[in-house]
């Protein structure tokens, strides 16, 4: 399971901005927000009669496939690299 989500932004003057998100504690802090969002997909798999364990199942597994996971995107002289620990 990921432990660190690493942000990076590169501003157009060139200075860059760091940001270190603890996954554990920031899932902690935002769960009244993820049980309303399993409420939802479920809600959402029994209305498009999709299996509700194999979606929860299947997305149990990406989120343990995450670590590792670099995404950099570049706009200009703007970029935003995004590590998943």
């Amino acid at each position: 399971m990921p432990q660190l989500v690493t942000l990076r932004v590169k501003r157009p003057d060139g200075r860059p901005i760091r940001i270190w998100v603890p996954v554990l504690p920031a899932v902690l802090l935002l769960s009244p927000l993820l049980l309303l969002a399993v409420l939802g997909a479920v809600v959402a798999c029994l209305v498009y009669g999709v299996s509700v364990v194999r979606a929860f199942g299947t997305g149990w597994r990406i989120i343990f496939a995450l670590p590792g996971t670099r995404v950099d995107v570049e706009q200009g002289r703007t970029a935003l690299l995004i590590a998943i620990r």
